[in-house]
């Protein structure tokens, strides 16, 4: 046996480095499968890739680790947890099967699947000295070298084949979330002009909806703020909280003073400094 191999074989450091990983990616697992929140259980799964990408560079498979981080854990899950905390996704939808058979054929494929890791596990055990791609990665000179190999020679088919089917994946998730016009999309003038019509009908502001807070001296959103006549605002507040009742009232002091302002009077605006404003009513 190789030296070098049954070092890597013995190296307590690399067994630390297993059993730590190993047992970590099983509990991700069991936490994915028993958590009752969607995004708990995408959590879970990213934990397990990540320890997973952990012994792929122990065991001397530095791209496949790096890839597993940054496509899968870092692109892939991610985007997974951002469109369930974005769309929502109710853990009683799981249940109801879309599809007849898919939970029959689910069941096939995961006993399947499960036969062939357990298949391939024996036969590592049996045949392999130990578990390391040392003599793999200096036959062509490094672990992505050797990959690259592979890939646009023994493999350049399935290679192609799957770049064919993710194209088509990505095409296929357009045309369903494509939604056909059934009237010209309005233009900037058109959306104008139609907004100042709604104010010759119904008298409402035309304008940019005045912002929360404009004359509050502060900038919480729950505050209406104060029209140049000293009355409140009330559209300046978003509709959620006016229907939760969160919104507060402005102060006294605030009202007086825009109503001051309006009329043209001298304010005190700071540090007592008291400055007229009639003109730039």
């Amino acid at each position: 046996m190789n030296p070098t191999l049954l070092l890597a074989a013995t190296n307590p450091g690399e067994q630390i480095v297993f059993w730590v990983c190993a047992t970590l990616a099983v509990l991700g697992a069991l936490g994915m499968l028993l958590s009752k929140k969607p995004v708990h259980s995408a959590l879970f799964v990213a934990f397990t890739m990540i320890n997973l990408a952990i012994l792929y560079v122990s065991l001397q498979a530095p791209f496949l680790g790096m890839i597993q981080i940054i496509v899968y854990t870092g692109a892939v899950m991610m985007l997974f947890v951002f469109v369930m905390m974005i769309v929502g996704v109710d853990a009683s939808d799981s249940l109801v099967e879309t599809i007849k058979g898919q939970r029959l054929a689910a069941i096939i494929l995961v006993v399947s699947f499960a036969a062939l890791l357990i298949g391939a596990i024996i036969n590592g055990l049996q045949g392999a000295a130990a578990p390391s791609l040392d003599v793999a990665n200096t036959v062509d000179g490094g672990n992505v070298q050797g990959i690259a190999r592979l890939i646009f020679t023994d493999y350049i088919i399935a290679f192609e084949v799957v770049s064919a089917v993710l194209i088509v994946a990505a095409m296929g998730a357009m045309m369903l979330t494509h939604r056909e016009r059934y009237r010209p999309k309005p233009t900037q003038e058109q959306m104008s002009r139609a907004r100042f019509q709604r104010f010759a009908a119904t008298g409402q502001l035309p304008g940019n909806l005045p912002p929360a807070g404009t004359f509050a001296r502060h900038n919480a959103i729950d505050t209406p703020a104060l029209l140049p006549d000293g009355s409140v605002a009330v559209e300046s507040v978003p509709d959620p909280l006016q229907e939760r009742g969160d919104t507060r009232a402005p102060s006294v002091e605030d009202i007086t003073e825009v109503a001051e302002i309006s009329e043209g009077e001298s304010v005190v605006i700071e540090d007592g400094v008291v400055e007229d404003l009639g003109d730039e009513k």
